[in-house]
């Protein structure tokens, strides 16, 4: 029912794999707008980097096919955990206010029940473009919560110039970028760049440094947090060594306020010169290959270290886009969406923004390719990325979330020896339900 995309759009995905909103850019085909009445609808969507603006010019896009829609887009807050209180908020009191949400690959479970079913107004061949373990993921008690928008993977980026200067290769294992890291950063800082560090991360207390101490921990063979089956899964001596070896940075190869740092911060001491490595997503690399880039031409990304070569983890990250049950608008909302996670727009987010795309045909698209070669070579990384412990934990997520990194940055920050904060996090799990190993 309400499956409103014409007949020459589906042609299209049959043809060219092109979702069914077809090509506002030149005006070819038609775009399903949802309604013919003269609405608003408001979208909240993030604002690191140059995430809002991309996000602005194809609302802009949507808004010239569809003229009688105007679209209102709203920042949600840089962390994701401040987000996830704001929705929550906004949800439970069943507010109108928004009709469409941005939300995390990690949250279908927590914000579902206040989601459409996508599926109740989305041909099959829209939804079949993406990636089916995202469609799986965004699907709650058998219904489409969210259409994916982008995915995502942790990267190490690293100096190409500053590897070849001091003699390195791009590394393999933590050890051998804790060596490189510190060689460059002592170097730089002897031909006077005092500000000059090793390598930068997300070290503050929020999501970020669940993604981030999720890949130390899993490329140490320490485990996964909770395992698929419900089992606790980070006391042991792997994981010990995997958070004491983070701690040992700080302050050495990373700068002291490294625990404070989201992807913005981290960011911004990388494309200023100032680090030799960074881990982030795959949005900074547009940003750092940009024309007015202190680093423009002399980076390159690949997956991360591991305690061996080859243990390499690049935890699973990514965002929705999913309609309010609350919405007094919802077929316009859902055109929007449609519209905003299709092929041409994710093609173009790609090409300028590097935003991964979740829709499979645009991995072998020329034009996404060149502009953005790793896309290519590291497709492995991103479809075979570490998930966090979402699907298991369910509404229960952001409280084992909220325990982890709080635990992890109490260790980073000195408070508590690993061995004693590990130990108290696996009984603080078996208090909410889950097994011990």
């Amino acid at each position: 029912m309400f499956k409103r995309f014409v007949i020459l759009a589906l042609i299209a995905v049959l043809t060219v794999g092109i979702v069914p909103v077809v090509n506002a850019q030149d005006g070819e085909g038609e775009v399903w707008c949802g309604t013919d009445e003269d609405v608003t609808v408001t979208i909240i969507a993030g604002s690191v980097g140059q995430e809002f603006d991309m996000t602005q010019q194809g609302v802009n896009l949507f808004m010239q096919a569809c003229p009688n829609v105007s679209v209102d887009l709203v920042a949600r807050p840089d962390s994701a955990t401040e987000t996830l209180g704001q929705y929550l908020q906004f949800f439970e009191a069943g507010s109108s206010e928004i009709d469409v949400y941005q939300f995390d690959v990690i949250w279908p479970g927590i914000l579902g029940n206040h989601l459409v079913d996508l599926e109740e107004y989305l041909d099959a061949e829209v939804i079949e473009a993406h990636f089916p373990a995202i469609v799986e993921n965004n699907t709650v008690d058998g219904r489409l919560v969210g259409l994916p928008w982008f995915t995502d993977a942790g990267l190490l980026y690293y100096r190409t110039d500053l590897l070849e200067k001091y003699g390195f290769e791009p590394p393999q294992t933590w050890e051998e970028l804790e060596a490189a890291a510190l060689a460059i950063q002592e170097g730089e800082r002897a031909e006077g760049n005092a500000d000059f560090w090793g390598f930068v991360w997300q070290g503050a207390a929020y999501e970020g440094l669940t993604c981030d101490a999720l890949e130390w921990q899993a490329s140490s063979g320490g485990g996964v947090i909770i395992t698929p089956e419900g089992v606790i899964d980070v006391n042991n001596p792997e994981a010990v060594a995997a958070f004491e070896m983070a701690a040992g940075w700080v302050g050495t190869i990373s700068p002291p306020g490294v625990l404070s740092y989201m992807e913005e911060d981290a960011r911004g001491v990388w494309q200023a010169g100032n680090a030799a490595f960074m881990r982030n997503w795959p949005y900074a690399w547009s940003l750092g290959q940009a024309e007015d880039s202190p680093i423009a031409g002399v980076f390159d990304v690949q997956p991360l270290p591991g305690a061996e070569p080859g243990m390499s983890a690049a935890t699973l990250g990514g965002w929705q886009l999913g309609v309010s049950r609350y919405s007094q608008n919802v077929e316009p909302a859902v055109a929007l969406t449609a519209y905003l996670a299709s092929y041409d727009e994710q093609k173009r987010r790609a090409i300028e923004g590097s935003y991964n795309p979740t829709i499979m045909a645009l991995y072998e698209d020329e034009d996404v390719l060149e502009a953005t070669p790793f896309f290519g070579s590291l497709y492995d990384v991103f479809i075979n990325a570490t998930a966090r412990p979402s699907t298991v934990a369910g509404e229960r997520y952001n409280d084992v979330s909220e325990l982890y990194y709080t635990t992890v940055s109490a260790i980073l920050n000195g408070e508590v020896d690993a061995q004693s904060a590990v130990e108290e996090l696996e009984l603080q799990f078996a208090g909410m339900g889950f097994e011990f190993p």
